[in-house]
């Protein structure tokens, strides 16, 4: 599990909670589900409208990806085409023909495939930079999706104060109902500018940044695979997949 979004996401509400608190405030005071429903309910429907039903349905498999996605670790896909540059100046082609069914990588197995198979070179870059660009598409639109949901809630939150106001002043000659009216339409702007700092935004954010890192790792496996059709030496090979690391981790495997 992707510990970092889960406990990022609790940090910040218990910090905001417990502040509350702390400053002589309530709990059960920040529970109103009508002033939920107006914010949550209001930005999913804004959201949905926005997008297409196959954009939305994805949904779910964001969440997942957020909570449980592991990239491949930089290192270790470094070794793992420098071994395999190392075993096919030795053995030939035909040993990457025998390890594919053992890729988990669906990009590289593709990659891999179309050099077993002969493609020429800058055909197989080509298909494989199209790959590489369906890829940064469909994770756009999910990180968009949140970014939407984001800039929604807000103006939700704002709606619901401004209906919570309404109420207030039907009932003015009620002095009793104010003051539940009141923390009615506070909440709602509460909400709504919360869930968009604390859930929406940074949700797109995660996205973006897993995006830029799969987006890497696929440039990274591209270039390698292409080194190994070339024939270049291993050592070349690692010298310049290490290019795609940050120094520290370039350092790690020099040598």
């Amino acid at each position: 599990m992707e510990i970092t979004a889960f406990a990022g996401i609790l940090m910040g509400i218990l910090s905001l909670v417990t502040a509350f608190v702390l400053d002589g405030g309530h709990v059960t005071s920040l529970y109103k589900p009508t002033a939920a429903m107006i914010v949550f309910g209001g930005t999913i429907g804004a959201t949905i409208v926005s997008f297409s039903l196959n954009e939305i349905i994805t949904v779910p498999k964001l969440f997942k990806i957020i909570l449980f996605q592991r990239l491949t670790d930089e290192i270790s896909l470094i070794e793992k085409l420098v071994s395999f540059s190392d075993k096919v100046r030795r053995e030939g082609l035909l040993y990457l023909e025998n390890e594919l069914p053992s890729l988990s990588d669906s990009f590289m197995r593709k990659g891999i495939q179309l050099v077993v198979d002969g493609t020429d070179p800058e055909l197989v870059r080509k298909i494989m930079e199209t790959e590489i660009y369906a890829i940064q598409e469909r994770h756009r639109t999910g990180a968009n999706i949140f970014e939407a949901a984001g800039g929604y809630a807000p103006t939700m939150g704002i709606i619901g104060t401004v209906m919570g106001l309404v109420h207030v002043l039907g009932n003015l000659e009620s002095p009793e109902r104010l003051g539940p009216s009141i923390a009615l339409a506070f909440i709602a702007t509460f909400y709504g500018v919360g869930s968009a700092n604390l859930l929406w935004l940074p949700i797109a954010e995660k996205l973006k940044n897993l995006s830029k890192k799969e987006v890497m790792q696929r440039e990274m496996m591209l270039e390698g695979i292409m080194c190994i059709q070339a024939g270049y030496n291993p050592i070349l090979i690692r010298e310049r997949l290490n290019a795609f690391l940050k120094p520290k981790n370039g350092r790690e495997i020099e040598g």
